[in-house]
């Protein structure tokens, strides 16, 4: 468990729970980000998506004719089996295997391939708006805002809910 992950609900309560005068209770201005909702909706986030979108048609077409010659090779040995010699159609029925195998090592990697970009997409695109949400925070004197999919967040009123500006703040600094 990551120490934000303590320390912050710690924090808050303490800060709300009265521990500090009631005066400094009333100053505290706290809000919250839905940063993945950012990701997903801010302009940055919308062009990956079809970045991503574009390279997976390309692999999908790529895989379209690998399957298709895949089955021509199926049909092939399936028509000519009961008349080639046992070592050739055994020859053929491993380099088919062989095939199968490598199509799925090759499907593997290409889905390893598009996770690693999109997730370097969204870590990029993370990165730039925490820099919009600390410059918010620091403008605005925010005392703390968290971030809604961290799990420490058990509930928020909309109204200190700030993803919408911040994606707005975010393609705003894009332009």
């Amino acid at each position: 468990m990551r120490l934000h992950r303590i320390f912050i609900p710690i924090l808050v309560v303490l800060l709300i729970g009265g521990s500090f005068k009631v005066t400094l209770a009333n100053n505290i201005k706290i809000g919250f980000v839905d940063i993945q909702r950012a990701v997903n909706e801010c302009q940055a986030g919308k062009e990956a998506k079809k970045v991503i979108a574009k390279e997976l048609e390309k692999y999908n077409r790529q895989f379209l004719e690998k399957q298709k010659e895949l089955q021509a090779m199926r049909e092939s040995l399936e028509k000519q089996a009961p008349m080639l010699n046992p070592d050739v159609r055994a020859n053929k029925e491993k380099e088919l295997q062989t095939k199968i195998r490598e199509f799925q090592r090759w499907q593997e990697d290409v889905q390893n391939e598009v996770n690693q970009k999109t997730k370097e997409m969204e870590r990029t695109i993370s990165l730039g708006l925490q820099k919009v949400i600390q410059k918010l925070g620091e403008e605005e004197g925010y005392s703390l805002i968290l971030d809604k999919n961290e799990m420490i967040v058990l509930f928020a009123s909309k109204a200190i809910d700030l993803t919408d500006r911040v994606i707005k703040l975010h393609d705003m600094q894009k332009k």
